[in-house]
């Protein structure tokens, strides 16, 4: 039946309780009967962490920057091709509306090909501190651009699922 003798717990019932550290409650401890110590597995493996992440930063890095030449060869290249439709188009508006808006047709090519020359030869890192420089003195310009490419991005994705639907 029960145990109605019940008494409350006392010091002497709990063996060595000053022995015990919260704070450290596996210091000295082994692993696998090895003489490594918990602490010292543990700062072995907080290195190996270290040492991995900066490998894999790295990588991402290199990636970024590869991915980022390649746009810049892209943008420098669809550039051009703007600037050379605009130089084509200058001599029909020279036709149809006269020559002096003809002349403004030509000026924007030579702005938008003058822009492709610089993007070809600016490096990865001048780009984006050119960019964050217009951020910061400019940022309503700057949502306005990225609102425009956003757009003109979304609408070449449509008409590419578009064709790709149709075809």
């Amino acid at each position: 039946m029960a145990d109605t003798n019940a008494t409350p717990m006392s010091d002497a019932d709990v063996s060595n309780a000053a022995d015990l550290n919260p704070s450290e409650p596996l210091k000295g401890a082994t692993i696998g009967g090895t003489t490594d110590t918990v602490g010292e597995k543990a700062t072995d493996a907080k290195q190996l962490i270290k040492d991995n992440a900066g490998k894999y930063t790295a990588q991402a890095t290199d990636k970024v920057r590869t991915f980022a030449e390649d746009g810049k060869a892209r943008a420098s290249g669809a550039l051009e091709q703007v600037a050379q439709l605009l130089t084509d188009a200058a001599g029909q508006v020279d036709e149809k509306l006269g020559s002096q808006y003809g002349g403004y047709a030509r000026s924007a090519a030579d702005t938008v090909s003058g822009f492709a020359d610089q993007v070809k030869a600016k490096d990865i890192d001048e780009l984006f501190d050119d960019a964050r420089e217009l951020v910061r003195k400019s940022p309503a310009i700057a949502v306005g651009a990225a609102a425009a490419v956003g757009f003109v991005v979304a609408r070449l994705v449509q008409s590419g699922v578009d064709a790709n639907s149709k075809g």
